[in-house]
């Protein structure tokens, strides 16, 4: 198992009994490591500051407990922001209709990135609406989304808006 597959094991009970979403774990750096947790509310409000320091305690007091990471390292918790990332197939369905950006692991059709706005999500496949036509992608072969910013999803998240499950 992976140190970052170890860790969100870890911490997901404890995020969501304080009522968050994972979102992603993520591990940089080389001399001295950086934890990056990215959580979001699930009730769909926006991430105050306050937020993100309960839960940094909250998950720093597991981590010191279970102790996955065995050189120093500094913890950051943080929203993933309004041109976040998507990690899993959820978020692909809730944010069909913007602009992405998706690198993949291999290419399809010969290229590794794409550019386009999310068309739908079908047995376990992506498709993007791009200036070249329709692309599908297997999700398994996606290593990074991330939304584009853009007016409409500037619009979307200043409404008030519920996560789905």
């Amino acid at each position: 198992m992976s140190l970052v597959n170890d860790i969100t094991r870890i911490i997901t009970p404890t995020i969501e009994a304080m009522g968050f979403e994972l979102v992603r774990v993520q591990i940089s750096g080389n001399q001295r490591r950086t934890l990056q947790i990215m959580a979001e509310p699930k009730d769909g409000r926006h991430m105050s500051v306050d937020d993100c320091a309960d839960l940094s305690r909250a998950i720093s007091a597991v981590l010191d407990v279970e102790d996955p990471i065995t050189e120093a390292y500094s913890l950051e918790v943080s929203s993933p922001g309004i041109d976040r990332p998507l990690t899993q197939p959820k978020h692909f369905e809730r944010f069909a209709g913007h602009e992405v950006k998706i690198e993949t692991t291999e290419p399809v059709d010969g290229r590794k990135r794409f550019r386009g706005t999310l068309a739908g999500l079908e047995d376990g496949k992506l498709r993007l609406q791009s200036d070249e036509g329709e692309i599908v992608l297997p999700l398994d072969v996606i290593h990074k989304a991330k939304l584009v910013l853009t007016d409409a999803l500037i619009a979307l998240h200043q409404q008030p808006h519920t996560l789905e499950n």
